[in-house]
């Protein structure tokens, strides 16, 4: 199926089956019609396109899924952020899991059966990823998890946890595994952020017990699952959200008395210039292209992209955000978090200079 046939067969779907969010817009709510969404697409058929035979898919190129994912955002079906992660998580599941494993659980995830996070992020190191301290010690059979994460979105919905922990010195001492969120020992507390939502949640394992046969690769290949876990965060999820802030775009135009040409027209191009470079991604992807650090570029060019538009709505729709009880403002405060979430701005800009264009570490 190629990607018009797919796209028209899916609009026609919705079209058909209302699939539209609720009343209830808080965190809770959001989780809840995330998992609706999942299941009826699933049972439908169409989130199996793009995933491989061996985990339950229905094969075709992964582009299919950026459609699919693009009319969930465009459609207000579900929040873009928390929907995209399964495009982080699956794939990390299908080329590092055993083969088993994989087919066992990445059906739950994409039938909205289950929640997953990422255990990733620490208190001391976030973009610095490499200097994370949760260590993992071997004993006998299992492996026994001790250290702290934060920023871990969506931890106290989560049935599993993809988990980067510490069993040796250096890059390539560390190593990923696959935790169960329920195991004795783990501890989930939300935070809450600036602008109302206990999205992000810091999570605590005290001597928790893992399975060897949880373990996502070999020991050390923690590093390269971080790796390639990045460029899938920033291929097709940052093509959800494009969608997504294209549609907060045309609520603007309606909502906007004053329609400021240049400035409407500067956030509209600063959209259409990320989403030409997510479309070029996008297309390396359908290519079979391993993505690497030119990813960066899509990441730099989608938060300068968020925070325009945002910056924009503040100034069309003046006291919107400071003197009315309006979404915009959510949406507004949550864009500040653009250009640190998925990696700092500052961080992506030098690997850009150091990786891509060679200008070295001066």
């Amino acid at each position: 199926m190629d990607v018009a046939e797919f796209r028209s067969g899916l609009r026609s779907w919705l079209d058909e089956n209302d699939l539209s969010a609720g009343p209830d817009h808080t965190l809770d709510g959001q989780v809840a019609q995330l998992a609706r969404v999942r299941r009826a697409l699933y049972d439908a058929g169409w989130m199996r396109h793009g995933w491989p035979a061996e985990i339950g898919g229905l094969g075709g190129p992964a582009v299919l899924r950026a459609a699919l994912g693009e009319e969930v955002a465009s459609r207000d079906l579900a929040e873009p952020g928390i929907y995209s992660m399964v495009e982080v998580l699956a794939p990390t599941m299908i080329s590092y899991a055993r083969p088993v494993l994989a087919a066992e659980m990445v059906p739950l995830l994409l039938s909205g059966r289950e929640q997953w996070c990422q255990g990733f992020s620490e208190p001391g190191s976030g973009s610095d990823l490499a200097s994370l301290t949760t260590k993992a010690i071997s004993r006998g059979e299992n492996w026994v998890v001790t250290g702290q994460k934060v920023w871990t979105s969506l931890a106290q919905y989560s049935a599993r946890c993809v988990l980067l922990t510490r069993t040796a010195p250096g890059h390539s001492g560390i190593t990923a595994f696959f935790v169960d969120m329920d195991t004795p020992g783990i501890t989930v507390r939300p935070l809450r952020t600036m602008h109302g939502v206990d999205e992000f949640a810091e999570v605590f394992f005290d001597d928790v017990a893992v399975p060897g046969d949880r373990m996502l690769g070999r020991p050390g290949d923690g590093w390269q699952l971080a790796m390639d876990l990045l460029p899938h965060e920033r291929s097709t999820c940052f093509w959800h959200r494009i969608a997504y802030l294209y549609s907060r775009l045309d609520r603007l135009l309606a909502e906007a008395a004053d329609h400021d040409e240049a400035a409407l027209g500067a956030a509209y191009l600063a959209l259409h210039t990320a989403r030409c470079r997510s479309h070029a991604t996008q297309r390396r992807l359908a290519e079979g292209t391993r993505l690497g650090p030119e990813t960066s570029i899509d990441k730099v060019l989608l938060a300068s992209a968020e925070q325009q538009l945002f910056d924009t709505v503040r100034d069309l729709l003046p006291g919107v955000l400071e003197l009315a009880e309006s979404p915009w403002r959510a949406e507004y405060l949550y864009s500040k978090a653009a250009t640190i979430y998925g990696g700092t701005a500052e961080i992506q800009r030098n690997i850009i200079a150091r990786r891509l264009l060679d200008l070295g570490r001066d």
